[in-house]
């Protein structure tokens, strides 16, 4: 029943702004997505504190999951989360953290009809055949998640053992796309472009999260019932930064990607990954040293004056 989403998949062209991806609005027919976002796996009633938020995810199947930007202790995250204050469990380029809950088992008919099509051939043969990749080089995972507030990942283009990625908004409140919890899509500043260039330059070194003032937003995946997919590269910059009220609803996306198999010698090369503070160049309080040539036309004018 959901054979259509190739079709919209196949025929979509490919944006490049700010790198090359396909986005595809109303991905789902209006009856289709009403219907998922209805479910009561994903629609949750409002809930009056974060320990009660958490108990009804765990008893609808969900479970916290190791994801970036996230930990899977609820009693650290509750604690943080009560003032957003204490010790940040995340990188040093993010100033939150929060949790990531996947669907593990569902009980709804058409949840598990879509999950068993991202599942089938034809959905992964026409997104390897979209970003010219060769399945028999990639695993696959997928699922729906529920993000909590706080959940922050800075600008990142994604590590390289990752061949491509999709999400999909299925956020259940009307008014989700005012909230601050979308995924951003960024670029460099030009100040910062050395960094993609090394990237490029050195494949053996993995690539890395980085400060947000280190690039700009050119747009966010703002819309419900949207998909985004791209092919991590070098410029792929994309990151989130939650905040918003998770008791009344919560980020809710249809999330997966294509893994490149760790046997492949271009993954097995893969030797280091630097932290963000390895790329800083630091300014030398050192004047450059004076041409020998620059120094005698010094001194011959001094000579003539």
């Amino acid at each position: 029943m959901f054979e259509y989403l190739c079709d919209k998949i196949s025929s979509a062209e490919f944006k490049y702004e700010p790198f090359k991806h396909l986005e595809i609005n109303n991905i789902f027919e209006q009856k289709d997505f009403q219907i998922i976002i209805d479910q009561d796996e994903i629609n949750f009633p409002n809930f009056e504190n974060d320990e009660k938020l958490i108990k009804h995810l765990e008893n609808s199947n969900y479970k916290a999951i190791p994801f970036p930007g996230c930990i899977t202790n609820s009693k650290d995250y509750i604690k943080w989360h009560k003032n957003k204050s204490g010790k940040v469990y995340n990188v040093s380029s993010a100033e939150g953290f929060g949790m990531t809950y996947r669907l593990m088992k569902s009980n709804s008919k058409i949840i598990n009809n879509l999950m068993k099509f991202y599942e089938s051939n034809s959905f992964k043969e026409v997104l390897a055949d979209k970003f010219s990749l060769d399945l028999n080089q990639v695993t696959f995972d997928q699922g729906i998640q529920k993000y909590l507030d706080g959940y922050e990942i800075s600008p990142h283009p994604d590590i390289r053992l990752k061949a491509l990625t999709y999400m999909i908004n299925i956020n259940p409140d009307m008014n989700s796309e005012k909230s601050a919890h979308h995924t951003h899509y960024l670029k460099l500043k030009n100040e910062y472009k050395y960094v993609q260039e090394y990237w490029k330059g050195n494949t053996k070194i993995d690539r890395c999260w980085v400060p947000w003032e280190w690039c700009k937003t050119i747009k966010q995946q703002s819309l419900n019932n949207s998909i985004i997919i791209f092919a991590p590269d070098n410029d792929t910059m994309h990151a989130v930064k939650a905040n918003y009220m998770h008791l009344k609803y919560q980020r809710t996306q249809m999330y997966g990607n294509f893994w490149w198999k760790k046997d492949l010698q271009k993954i097995k090369d893969i030797t280091s990954q630097p932290r963000w503070e390895n790329y800083i160049i630091k300014q030398s309080d050192q004047k450059p040293l004076e041409k020998i040539t620059t120094k005698i036309s010094h001194k011959i004018k001094e000579i003539l004056q």
